[in-house]
């Protein structure tokens, strides 16, 4: 979430906003530090976990708005305080913003728009660090059909940037979550050029010689961690044998999703697809962020849905 953008906005309209951001944990909590609330006259954006600590801190910090500028540090044993289970004990730090906090929040707002950045002394000591901003991993689609748009609803909270690419003209909606671009492209394929380390691809155009041209390429490319084409068995049978006389060398070939999403999923609704699918994406994303287990492990039960993905 960008938060500084959300507190700049809010001044602009209000002229008072609060952040809650939760600075130390210790023992069981329902998130981790660095988790945030944007309070806001008309509401609030985030979340530090929801549960009796969230209502009782939004509360104490709409009835500071409008106040003198203000830092409040509050410590919460959640059992013996809240009456919650996980038992931890938690920090938050409340700050209060007026008008005057516009142009530091301004600044901020831009610097997030770059990507992930820290702050050191802002808050606590001068020695305490903040990190901001999004890093979100780049997420190619390719086609803009009923899975495709299911899969955009989807991905719309999580850590994803979305670049969603069709070549047909109109076949994008009219709106799309603020984490998507869209492409129309007569070369799909071409959009991959420029794809960074680590991007994730997915495959599910109204063609299927696109379709193999697609992960062909991206198969090809150093630059995608996971390679998902929409399908059933049989469709990566076909491809696969494609694909080998084409030079793509095993090793590569099976490494590509096909079908797509957590096989205990059997439905074939695009909702149920693109729920299944998201949950994957997650999966593989939090293993090479935290590299505690090679990919492919994670890809391996991707492989035995056969059948469950018509296509």
């Amino acid at each position: 979430m960008k938060v500084w953008t959300h507190i700049a906005k809010t001044l602009e309209a209000h002229g008072t906003c609060a952040m809650i951001s939760v600075v130390k944990v210790e023992g069981s909590a329902p998130r981790e530090a660095g988790a945030r609330i944007v309070v806001t006259p008309l509401g609030f954006h985030g979340t530090i976990g929801g549960g009796t600590l969230e209502w009782q801190a939004i509360a104490k910090a709409q009835a500071l708005l409008g106040k003198p500028t203000q830092h409040r540090l509050s410590v919460h044993s959640l059992g013996p305080d809240l009456g919650q289970c996980c038992g931890g004990r938690v920090q938050l730090v409340t700050e209060v913003f007026g008008r005057g906090d516009l142009a530091a929040a301004r600044g901020f707002a831009a610097q997030e728009e770059g990507g992930v950045f820290a702050v050191a002394g802002r808050i606590l000591a001068p020695d305490f660090s903040e990190q901001f901003g999004d890093s979100n991993r780049k997420l190619y689609l390719f086609g803009a059909g009923h899975v495709g748009r299911a899969i955009i609803l989807a991905l719309a909270p999580l850590p994803f940037d979305v670049i969603w690419i069709d070549p047909r003209e109109g076949a994008f909606p009219g709106a799309v979550p603020s984490n998507v671009a869209t492409i129309q492209s007569e070369n799909p394929a071409g959009e991959i050029a420029n794809a960074p380390p680590d991007s994730f691809a997915l495959v599910m155009t109204h063609s299927h010689g696109l379709d193999l041209e697609i992960i062909d390429a991206v198969l090809r490319s150093p630059g995608f961690a996971y390679a998902g084409l929409i399908g059933s068995a049989t469709k990566r049978a076909r491809f696969s044998k494609r694909l080998r006389e084409a030079g793509i060398p095993d090793g590569d070939i099976s490494a590509m999703v096909c079908p797509i999403g957590i096989p205990s999923i059997k439905s074939k609704h695009p909702a149920a697809i693109a729920a299944a699918t998201a949950v994957q994406l997650l999966e593989c994303d939090e293993l090479l962020r935290s590299a505690a287990a090679p990919l492919a492990a994670a890809l391996d039960s991707a492989k035995v849905g056969a059948g469950r993905r018509a296509s």
